[in-house]
């Protein structure tokens, strides 16, 4: 299921940073106009201590805070929240549109496990995906630290999500021509860094895929294993090459790509709940 992609434009085609965040205390929707103008102090206050965020010229941030309904799996989610900064040089014209300089997007989608049993006076938002300086995102987060009692921490993914996340992808159906499956792999204890890249094409890709998974719609650590484990032999047969030996650090997809940085691109609007909910799901697990 998709959601509006007007709405939903600025989460695609761009590199997004993932944070868990424990939930909000005392984080109220009716107060979000309250919340951007006290940001927005905080900001300030920061750059008068010498916390510079912005280096060489005098720029006024401006914060806006707004929910999107849609950006949740089921009832039990809380509407996703996006916190905004631009800015408007002081030597431009007031009709000159404001610069974005950071976007951070707090959702929980199919977040259930956390939310269900909070008490009443917390909001889970516990995925963070945030895109711009982490300078901007170091203020954000001890705003909100300060003023809701949470806790913000990156969020990586490990190699066993990433092969997850690739067999999960790979078997997508998509409505046009896909670009190749792209699985990166670093080879450790090397004295130069060496990566290997493994491009597929998209649909043996998929084919693969389809005889591997028993159960539509269904998926097991068995059948990634199978899957990763056929590709490995593949490549072997060509290369002689083991790279079950090396560490897969990136994996790309017509889907969605991410880094075991914690660093995801989503490419799609279809699948973009899809993209979340797991998303989510890794978040609540480094919460938890």
């Amino acid at each position: 299921e998709s959601v509006d992609p007007q709405k939903t434009a600025l989460l695609l085609h761009k590199s997004w940073r993932l944070h868990s965040v424990t939930p909000l205390y005392r984080f109220r929707r009716a107060r979000l106009g309250d919340y951007a103008r006290l940001l927005s102090a905080f900001i300030a206050a920061q750059r008068q201590k010498g916390l510079a965020v912005e280096v060489g010229v005098e720029l006024d941030i401006k914060v806006a805070f707004s929910t999107l309904a849609e950006l949740r799996g089921s009832e039990l989610d809380q509407a996703a929240l996006l916190v905004q900064l631009s800015s408007r040089s002081r030597a431009r014209s007031r009709d000159s549109e404001d610069k974005p300089l950071w976007s951070g997007w707090f959702c929980s989608v199919f977040g259930d496990d956390l939310s269900e049993n909070l008490p009443e006076d917390f909001t889970s938002l516990p995925l963070l995906l945030s895109h711009g300086a982490e300078s901007y995102t170091a203020l954000v987060g001890s705003w909100f630290q300060k003023t809701f009692d949470c806790c913000f921490r990156r969020l990586a993914i490990s190699p066993q999500n990433l092969s997850w996340m690739v067999a999960m992808w790979a078997g997508c159906k998509l409505d046009r021509a896909a670009s190749a499956v792209e699985l990166v792999f670093s080879v450790p204890r090397l004295a130069q860094p060496l990566d290997i890249s493994y491009a597929i094409h998209p649909e043996d890709a998929k084919a693969l895929w389809d005889t591997v998974q028993k159960t539509p719609g269904e998926i097991s650590q068995e059948e990634v294993d199978v899957f990763m484990d056929c590709l490995y032999a593949h490549f072997h047969r060509h290369f002689k090459i083991h790279l079950s030996a090396a560490q897969l650090v990136k994996v790309s997809t017509a889907v969605a790509s991410a880094h075991c940085d914690g660093i995801v691109k989503i490419l799609q609007n279809q699948y973009l709940l899809g993209v979340l909910m797991l998303l989510t799901e890794l978040a609540i697990s480094q919460i938890q």
